[in-house]
């Protein structure tokens, strides 16, 4: 039992480093996407900036929304397109079917990948959230009574990520094609997840909805947490909600993988 686990552990911890050496040796391309959303994270802020010098909006006030930006903009950036291309290139390159022999699990070997990607991206995010911090006059810290749901809401940003990219590379095993399949969760998450606009400034209606779906997980619950404005029950069912997106996401990403691999058996792998 301890050899197994022992055995397991050391593969854990090759493929991720190996996922993160990989994109080191790449780090250009991931830069300059890196330095597109942080050209696009820096507009918003001037944008807001703006918009809020009139006075708060829906609760923000310049100071929150600054903050609330930031920390999304942290969150956005796990899980990159380094991620998500890697994923859908493998099965429309045909690499999936070395996947099949290998004693790791295809999903289970994907996002330990994702974690090894994570390392490099959460770095990367975080320096360049305190340069705009920095250029923008600084941050709020977090509310002493919320660091822990806060820290807990931010851990679990990257398996409901890894769980929507998973699923949506998969996807290519119907389309062959993954350029529409990830145009479409791009523009599904920026709107839901609250990455750009707090879901609390969309109609009444449209914000019950978003709040109860996987995307604002990704962005809004932890910066709302950050921010002060989710405390206390509030704050820990976002969180239950979160981590019942993550599970569910998973199994969803199992079930899918199990008829997905029985496609590929049937056109000969």
């Amino acid at each position: 039992m301890i050899a197994t686990v022992a055995r397991d552990t050391r593969a854990n911890i090759a493929i991720a480093r190996t996922a993160f050496r990989s994109l080191v040796a790449y780090q250009m391309s991931f830069l300059f996407g890196l330095l597109a959303a942080a050209v696009s994270a820096l507009a918003m802020l001037y944008l807001w900036r703006s918009v809020l010098a009139a006075g708060a909006r829906g609760g923000f006030t310049w100071p929150d929304m600054k903050a609330y930006l930031l920390v999304a903009f942290v969150a956005g950036s796990l899980v990159s397109a380094y991620v998500d291309y890697r994923i859908a290139g493998r099965i429309r390159q045909g690499d999936v079917a070395l996947d099949f022999v290998r004693p790791v699990g295809y999903q289970r070997a994907r996002f330990i990948e994702t974690l090894g990607f994570g390392v490099y991206e959460l770095f990367t995010g975080v320096v360049v959230a305190l340069v705009a911090a920095v250029a923008f006059g600084g941050i709020r810290g977090v509310p002493s009574g919320s660091i822990i749901p806060f820290v807990m809401s931010a851990l679990l940003v990257l398996p409901l990520r890894f769980g929507i990219v998973y699923i949506s590379g998969l996807v290519v095993f119907w389309t062959r094609n993954y350029i529409g399949v990830q145009a479409a969760r791009i523009a599904l998450v920026t709107l839901f997840s609250g990455a750009l606009v707090p879901l609390a400034l969309f109609p009444d209606w449209l914000h019950t909805i978003a709040s109860y779906l996987p995307f604002a997980g990704m962005a809004s619950t932890p910066a709302l947490i950050y921010v002060g404005h989710l405390t206390g029950g509030a704050a820990w069912t976002a969180i239950l909600v979160q981590a019942a997106w993550a599970i569910g996401l998973w199994l969803a990403g199992a079930a899918l993988w199990s008829v997905a691999s029985r496609q590929v058996t049937i056109h000969g792998g």
